[in-house]
Parts: structure tokens; sequence; C-alpha cells
């Protein structure tokens, strides 16, 4: 069985949002088309009520002599703290926020399937702000950028489900594999 570690989702103030309630709907869920294959989806993590991610940083494994795994975790920044399942490796680059704005849309870099090599999947994400600026994570370099995701039609992302391979003991590790991003509907 796959174990999963969960980390701390730290977020930064933000002036208005969706929630997770009854009353105020999640508009849309964006996602990119060229995720990895490999692991299982973590538990939905949303941003406080009122509030919405106006930035974020990545737990990246940066390039080591045996198996890499690249991306491990994705934390957005909104007013509180939530947790999302990660890979066990590598350290948090330091956070990267919106002029203005909130996160609208993303790009995902990923690693396909190597074969007999080492994979990664997941390597790097890039976000667009509700300003038009874009925001570059400090992930490794294998892989290829997808296309953009489609933008959120409220204020912004104020959510995040992720999908992670667990330690494969003596196997082939990848972690973060994939991302699902939530909107608010305001």
């Amino acid at each position: 069985m796959q174990q999963l570690t969960f980390i701390t989702v730290v977020l930064f103030l933000a002036t208005s949002g969706c929630a997770p309630s009854q009353s105020q709907g999640i508009d849309s869920t964006i996602t990119v088309s060229n995720g990895g294959a490999w692991g299982t989806w973590g538990p939905k993590q949303m941003c406080p009520q009122g509030s919405y991610a106006a930035g974020f940083s990545l737990m990246v494994e940066y390039p080591i002599k045996g198996d890499d795994t690249a991306l491990n975790g994705i934390r957005l920044h909104c007013i509180s703290t939530v947790t999302s399942a990660t890979g066990s490796w590598g350290i948090w680059t330091e956070p990267k926020y919106c002029k203005s704005g909130a996160l609208k849309n993303f790009q995902f870099r990923v690693e396909g399937p190597q074969g007999d090599g080492d994979d990664t999947a997941a390597n790097n994400i890039k976000f667009q702000c509700s300003d038009s600026s874009e925001l570059v994570g400090d992930g490794t370099s294998w892989g290829t950028w997808g296309g953009w995701s489609k933008q959120c039609s409220g204020k912004g992302i104020c959510g995040i489900q992720t999908k992670v391979e667990g330690s494969q003991g003596s196997g082939d590790d990848t972690a973060l594999n994939d991302v699902r991003f939530i909107c608010c509907n305001e």
C-alpha cells in the first residue's frame, strides 16, 4: 500500500473569494492534460472562507545521484493553513506572490515515462495572476511545458487537490504527478 505524507499548506491574506460551504458553490475545477499517470489523488483542500490564493511555493527535490523525484508538493498562499498530499523528498522554495489579485490559471512541466530510466513526472509549475503577470516556480527543467489550463472565471484559485505516488521502496519514485485547482465563484 502506498504511503502519503501530509504537509501544511501556508496561506496568504486575500480579500474575497470562495469557501467550502453550501451557500457558496465551486465555480469550476481547472486542470491540464499533461499530468503524470502514477499515484492517487489526495484530499481537496480549500482556502478559508472569504479568501483565495495570491501566491504559491513548491517542494522540490533537485537533481541527485540516484532516484530523482523533482516536484513533490505545491503550497497555495491564502490566509490560513490547510493540508494536502505531497511526496517525502525535497525542500520548500521561497513563496512567489501576485503583485495584485489572485492566481487564475496554470501551466505544468511534466516529464513523460522514461521506460527503464529514472521517472520524475511533474517538475515545475507556472501561474498567471489576475493582473496578467506570470509566476514561474523554482522546480527542475526536466520534461516539457504543457498548455495553459482554462482561466478561473471568478476571483481566482481557492482550492487544491494533488495526485501523489507514494514511496516505491527500492523502485522508481515520482512523487507529485498531477494537480487540480478549484476556482472561486465570486
